[in-house]
């Protein structure tokens, strides 16, 4: 949170000065194309520097070594984040064979060392078949889970090892981009809470060997493509341009809900429901669930639930949001 403005006349009487959001009303998602060398939060600290937003959140973080997409919620298009964040995601990763290390990525120091430095093609697509679909998985100690109220990297970096429960996950596609015996080139479809550096470890396993992950790139986060991403260059350079227009650049917030069923409404029941009434959806509900609603314009008014009885229930709802022409005087 924003350390909060100073007043002279409020610490003069003894009173805590009242907290105050810096920064402009924004609201939408932008499609960075995360640098390598950065946290995640750096990058997004960046983003919302350079809209000058109030408020900021980005949906899924990135190790510094990785790059590619990470979608910044800006003001109200935090409210989205989350599902944003539960999204399946697509990312294609170089590993290299014959050396496992601490991290799991080029990164940490090598640990290990194994005699086989190449697989051939047909023993690596045998052992790719055998993580498509739904799979254990355990997460790895350079990790943010937590362990008894502490981050597992925070316990690594002290030479710490904790038992971790595996979860389940799903990978939909797990195919050759480009093939090298010592440094393949993989493309990964899967759901949330996949961790690549887990993945080509235990792929390294099924073929006899050892691996980590050299370069990883994060390609799209569903519904959003790899096409859509904008770099920090092209955003410095959009924001100290004679006349700077970042406007083009933010997708609305309804944008990330692409593939939910639509709703829409009339101005009475647009108005009840922006009071936190239940309102009826009419003979024409889509099927049970969270939709997206509209009010007339068509006006997106935030997520709703149909529940049985065509009754919809509000669920996170939004103000008014303006058009984006954020222009920089």
């Amino acid at each position: 949170m924003m350390p909060a403005e100073s007043h002279p006349a409020r610490h003069a009487r003894g009173r805590r000065p009242r907290n105050r959001r810096r920064g402009e009303p924004v609201d939408g998602i932008v499609l960075l194309d995360k640098p390598t060398g950065c946290t995640s939060n750096q990058a997004l600290q960046q983003v919302k520097r350079l809209f000058r937003a109030a408020k900021a959140g980005h949906t899924g973080s990135l190790d510094p070594l990785a790059s590619g997409m990470l979608p910044v919620c800006l003001g109200q298009a935090t409210k989205v984040s989350a599902f944003l964040l539960n999204a399946a995601k697509v990312y294609e990763v170089e590993l290299e064979f014959g050396t496992q290390t601490e991290t799991g990525d080029a990164e940490g120091a090598v640990c290990a060392t194994a005699s086989r430095l190449e697989v051939p093609e047909p023993d690596l697509r045998a052992a790719l078949a055998q993580f498509r679909g739904e799979i254990q998985q355990v997460p790895p100690m350079y990790s943010a889970l937590k362990h008894r109220g502490q981050r597992l990297y925070e316990l690594a970096r002290r030479g710490e090892t904790v038992e971790r429960p595996p979860r389940t996950v799903h990978i939909n596609q797990l195919d050759i981009a480009q093939y090298d015996p010592r440094r393949p080139r993989l493309r990964v479809s899967c759901s949330k809470g996949t961790y690549i550096r887990s993945l080509v470890e235990d792929l390294a396993v099924a073929c006899d060997s050892l691996a980590h992950v050299r370069q990883l790139r994060r390609l799209s986060v569903e519904p959003f493509a790899e096409p859509a991403m904008v770099s920090l260059a092209e955003l410095e350079a959009a924001a100290s341009a004679p006349q700077p227009v970042l406007g083009p650049y933010l997708l609305p917030a309804d944008s990330a809900l692409a593939g939910w069923p639509r709703l829409s409404l009339g101005e009475d029941a647009s108005r009840r429901l922006g009071l936190g009434q239940v309102v009826s959806c009419g003979p024409d509900h889509p099927e049970l669930g969270q939709v997206r609603v509209y009010g007339p314009g068509p006006r997106f008014l935030g997520i709703g639930e149909v529940r049985p009885g065509g009754q919809l229930v509000p669920r996170r709802l939004f103000t008014a949001i303006a058009e984006p022409g954020l222009s920089r005087p």
